[in-house]
């Protein structure tokens, strides 16, 4: 389960199509492990626990069933589907978000396999799951078509996916947007956020004989503290916002911190010491047709 950031902007220079090329793809794919291993997201992935709970009740999913959560993080909803008696297993590419899972499942002696994974290339065999999710997560893949065909095709035909992908016109929606002016992702890179749109995501599924039913929530962020120290939490701790500073000059870093800033303090809805924001994610919940 991740937070709010486009590791795009952070994976460096690309040439040509990222789609064909395998040695572009590898160094792709490490540049942005790289990304979401740098910094601490266990210090931002807290303020999200919360709404991983309600989004993992809402699926009811029974006890002793076989759940596979795609780019865990450190637990988020991992943890509490393991909660509910289901035999969960996580695959994140960040070995050291892996590592913070375990110990979380460990603290609460929940049995809960956490591996190394890919969303694009599942290490388990065809329908081997009753549920797969991923909030936050798996959206952020560089190739959505493997994605969808690698999420249905480790899925039993009687269960289903579960998805939370953030809008475009929510908040991460628009951190993105303020991102991507100050380093632009590769032009061959589908944008993430496109998970987020109903008609998107009801076509990628579609084509791997999957339909889906959308529905509008918010994940509501409180901060106990103001705009600016969240930006610099996320400086620190974020590891997408972290590499987007350390890419940056002096002034960059001065206009992004701004720009991320206002953001922040313009969707407050909370006193002027604390933030507390309203980001809008998609559910989804795609079937067998």
């Amino acid at each position: 389960m991740r937070g709010g950031g486009d590791a795009r902007a952070n994976v460096g220079p690309l040439e040509g199509n990222v789609g064909t090329s395998m040695p572009q793809m590898e160094q792709l794919k490490k540049n942005m492990k790289a990304a979401w291993m740098a910094g601490d997201f266990g210090q931002i992935a807290k303020y999200n626990e919360e709404e991983g709970m309600r989004f993992i009740k809402r699926l009811e999913i029974r006890s002793g069933a076989d759940v596979l959560d795609v780019a865990c993080g450190t637990g988020n909803t991992a943890i509490p589907a393991a909660r509910e008696g289901a035999k969960v297993v996580g695959v994140d590419i960040a070995t050291n978000l892996l590592e913070q899972a375990r110990a979380r499942a460990a603290s609460e002696g929940l049995k809960a396999e956490f591996r190394e994974g890919d969303a694009e290339a599942l290490p388990f065999g065809v329908a081997e799951f009753d549920v797969v999710i991923s909030m936050f997560g798996a959206m952020f893949a560089p190739r959505p078509a493997l994605v969808a065909t690698e999420l249905a095709r480790v899925c039993r035909v009687d269960g289903f996916i579960a998805m939370a992908n953030w809008t475009p016109a929510s908040l991460i929606g628009k951190n993105f947007a303020i991102n991507a002016r100050y380093l632009p992702p590769p032009e061959n890179l589908e944008a993430p956020i496109l998970w987020g749109k109903e008609e998107v995501v009801a076509e990628r599924f579609s084509k791997v004989g999957w339909k889906v039913k959308t529905t509008r929530r918010n994940l509501e962020f409180k901060y106990p503290y103001g705009a600016a120290e969240v930006v610099k939490l996320f400086r620190e701790y974020f590891g997408p916002t972290k590499i987007a500073f350390s890419r940056l000059d002096a002034a960059g870093q001065q206009g992004l911190a701004a720009d991320l800033e206002k953001l922040w303090a313009e969707h407050n809805e909370g006193p002027a010491d604390q933030t507390h924001v309203k980001a809008e994610y998609l559910e989804v919940i795609a079937r067998k047709a």
